[in-house]
């Protein structure tokens, strides 16, 4: 692996533009026709933001069962992606493990859904 540099520098209101909120996965089911193994998600984000749909690459770590009840940080700000017949509404967010394989980023205790990362 080649060691990674710091991407451009931008300023503290661009950060301000990307809207990252913790949710809690309230169903998660197998998604075959997608073109990388994947599963479909719903996200809760509170009472405000409401129930959001995704698809998610996490197919490696992550069974459907572990991924109920799991709460996670995801971008709610951008266009919602066509993926098959599937409409992705947020980028939930993770890093890449040693083989590239995702690994969500997780919280480590409890908080409210919908609460903005800051």
């Amino acid at each position: 692996m080649t060691e990674q540099t710091v991407s451009n520098m931008i300023e503290y209101t661009d950060f301000t533009k990307i809207d990252v909120r913790v949710g809690t996965i309230i169903d998660a089911k197998p998604f075959p026709e997608a073109r990388h193994p994947a599963f479909q998600l719903w996200v809760d984000f509170g009472k405000i933001l409401g129930i959001k749909k995704t698809s998610a690459q996490v197919t490696k770590h992550y069974t459907l069962d572990s991924l109920k009840g799991r709460q996670v940080a995801a971008v709610i700000n951008f266009p919602p992606k066509q993926i098959g017949k599937f409409m992705s509404e947020i980028l939930v967010l993770g890093f890449p493990d040693e083989t590239g394989e995702v690994v969500l980023v997780s919280i480590d205790q409890n908080v409210p859904n919908g609460g903005k990362l800051f």
